[in-house]
C-alpha cells in the first residue's frame, strides 16, 4: 500500500528559483536561504520516495480568472515548467502519477471534494520554486509529483479548516491505493508577506514563529482562523499558508519538526521546515472501490465510463475532436485529414479509428462523445446515424426504436 513518509512546509517565491538559475547559491545575501534547503535535500535523500504531493496555487500562468477553480488536482504523465513572462525556466519536465492520481481523484469526489481535473497545464513557481532545492533534477528528477492547486488568489478562497479536511482526505486516498508507494506531501506558501496596496512589505516574523509552534502543536487553533485574521496577523498574501494546513492535514496527528529555518531577505519570509508523523509507518490499509459510484458499472452491458483513466490515454484524441470549434481546424480536416493528424500528433491506431470513423471504437478508446459529435457535424453525418452505428444498427432500424421515429 501507499504511504505518507513525512511532510514538508516551504515558500514557494520566485525569486528562489531566479536565484538558483543564476547561481547565487554563496551569495551572501542568498546563502542563508540556501543552506536552510540542505538539510531537506539530504532528507529527502534519504527517504527516496516515490511521489511528492504538492499543495500549491497557480499565479495566473496555467489557469486565468476567466476559470479559477477552487481545488484542482493534476492526472498528467508528465508536466513542463511555465513560462511567466521571462522564459522557461531550465529544468527538466518532471514526471505525473496517472494512476494515483486518478485515484485520489476518485476518492476525494466521492468525500465530496469537488475537484476540477487538470492535464497539459505546467507548473508555475508555485511548484517549482522550491523543488529545485529539494531535490536533484540532472539529467532528470527521481521521482513523481501529484500536483494539488488551490485558489489563494481570488476570494472567496476555502478556509483554513476545509483545507485541512482536504489534507485529511488525501491521505485516505493514498492510503487505500494498492501499490506500495512512499509518499511525502508538500504544503507551499509564505510565510508573512503582502505585495500590494500601501501595506507593501508588510511582515511580522514574531507570528510566524508563532505560526510554526501552532502548526506543530496546536493546529485547531490555526484552523479557526479567518482570512481577514491571516491577513492581519501575516499580510495579505501570507492567507497562503492555508496549503500548508492542507499538508499538516494529510498528517493528521501528532507530528514532529525534524528541521525549520526562516529567512526575511526582502518583502517575504521564506520559510522551510521538515516534519515526520510521531509514529510514522504505513497504518492498516483501507481497501475499497477507487470510485465507489462507479462500483458495477462494468457489469453494464454496452457502456463505458468517461473516466480520467480514459481521458488521459486519449487526451491527444479528444482535443483532435474539441478543436472542431475552430473554423481554420475544421477547414483542414476537410481539405487534409492527415495534415490535421499530423499537427494533432495522433498515434497511427488513432488515425486509424478516424479514418474509419469508427464510432464505436473511438468510444472504446476513450473518446467522450461530446466532442466526437463535433466530428461528425464536420462529416455530415448525424448524431442518429453515429447512435445506429454503435447499436451495429441500420438509421432505419435504429429510428423504428423511437417513440416518435417520423419526428426525429
Amino acid at each position: 500500500m501507499a504511504y505518507i513518509i513525512g511532510g514538508i512546509g516551504t515558500s514557494h517565491v520566485p525569486t528562489i528559483g531566479l536565484a538558483y538559475d543564476r547561481q547565487r547559491q554563496n551569495d551572501p545575501a542568498w546563502a542563508p536561504l540556501f543552506e536552510g534547503y540542505k538539510p531537506v535535500a539530504k532528507w529527502l535523500e534519504e527517504k527516496q520516495p516515490d511521489v511528492l504531493v504538492f499543495f500549491y496555487n497557480d499565479h495566473g500562468n496555467s489557469f486565468f480568472f476567466d476559470c479559477y477553480p477552487t481545488f484542482a488536482i493534476g492526472v498528467s504523465p508528465e508536466f513542463d515548467m511555465a513560462d511567466e513572462g521571462a522564459g522557461r525556466r531550465p529544468l527538466p519536465n518532471i514526471m505525473g502519477h496517472p494512476k494515483l492520481a486518478e485515484h485520489v481523484a476518485n476518492r476525494l469526489l466521492n468525500e465530496e471534494f469537488d475537484m476540477a481535473v487538470f492535464q497539459d497545464r505546467p507548473l508555475d513557481h508555485g511548484c517549482n520554486s522550491p523543488l529545485a532545492l529539494m531535490w536533484p533534477h540532472e539529467p532528470a528528477w527521481p521521482g513523481a509529483i501529484l500536483p494539488i492547486a488551490i485558489n489563494v488568489l481570488q476570494h472567496p478562497l476555502p478556509t483554513a479548516a476545509r483545507c485541512y479536511k482536504l489534507g485529511q482526505a488525501v491521505r485516505r486516498a493514498i492510503e487505500s491505493f494498492p501499490e506500495d508507494l512512499k509518499v511525502v506531501v508538500v504544503g507551499t506558501g509564505g510565510l508573512s508577506h503582502q505585495i500590494h496596496g500601501e501595506r507593501t512589505g508588510f511582515n511580522d516574523t514574531d507570528w510566524d514563529e508563532e505560526f510554526l509552534r501552532l502548526f506543530v502543536e496546536q493546529p485547531e487553533v490555526l484552523k479557526a482562523l479567518s482570512h481577514a485574521e491571516l491577513i492581519r496577523r501575516g499580510g495579505a498574501e501570507s492567507a497562503e499558508v492555508i496549503m500548508w494546513m492542507a499538508m499538516r492535514g494529510a498528517m493528521d496527528g501528532q507530528i514532529r519538526c525534524l528541521h525549520q529555518n526562516h529567512y526575511l531577505a526582502t518583502t517575504t519570509n521564506m520559510a522551510v521546515a521538515v516534519y515526520e508523523q510521531v509514529g510514522a509507518g504505513p497504518r492498516e490499509a483501507v481497501r475499497a472501490h477507487a470510485n465507489e459510484q462507479l462500483s458495477g458499472v462494468e457489469d453494464i452491458p454496452g457502456t463505458y465510463a468517461f473516466d480520467i483513466a480514459h481521458s488521459v490515454k486519449a487526451l491527444g484524441l479528444n482535443r483532435f475532436f474539441w478543436r472542431h470549434r475552430e473554423p481554420a481546424f475544421r477547414a483542414l480536416v476537410t481539405r487534409d485529414v492527415e495534415a490535421a493528424f499530423e499537427e494533432s500528433g495522433l498515434s497511427e491506431e488513432e488515425r486509424a479509428l478516424v479514418r474509419n470513423c469508427d464510432w464505436l471504437g473511438l468510444i472504446r478508446y476513450g473518446v467522450s462523445f461530446f466532442v466526437l459529435e463535433k466530428f461528425a457535424r464536420v462529416r455530415r453525418t448525424s448524431n442518429l446515424e453515429v447512435y445506429a452505428s454503435m447499436r451495429g444498427e441500420s438509421l432505419e432500424d435504429f429510428l423504428a426504436t423511437r417513440r416518435v421515429p417520423a419526428s426525429a
